[in-house]
């Protein structure tokens, strides 16, 4: 029997075996916490980090509103790197909660998955 955590990062390394990120076309990887969400965008070839949004100093509104901003924020913040396509690594984590709505809000806010 797996913990959570285990089964996580089972999942992720299978993800993560097969997706990665160049410079065009970076990986978009998200990390949950409890209270907080955050979002880079990595090039893997050259293992930079073209961009990064958090939840933290956002108070207002439920965890999933929270998610949608810092989305909103990544895809802004993309555009600007001239990034307009993504690869998304939901981290091992379940595509729905905040994971979906910050990754709508992303698609929403220009960036192609």
């Amino acid at each position: 029997m797996f913990s959570k955590q285990q089964r996580r990062n089972k999942i992720k390394a299978r993800i993560r075996g097969k997706i990665s990120g160049t410079a065009q076309r970076p990986r978009m990887t998200v990390f949950r916490s409890n209270k907080q969400i955050y979002v880079q965008l990595i090039d893997d070839l050259s293992a930079t980090t073209l961009a990064a949004a958090s939840s933290k100093g956002i108070d207002e509104g439920t965890k999933c509103e929270i998610a949608a901003k810092v989305g909103e924020d990544i895809a802004k913040k993309a555009l600007a790197a001239g990034v307009t396509e993504v690869v998304f690594d939901r981290n091992g984590y379940l595509f729905h909660g905040r994971v979906k709505s910050l990754a709508d809000a992303a698609r929403k806010g220009g960036l192609k998955f």
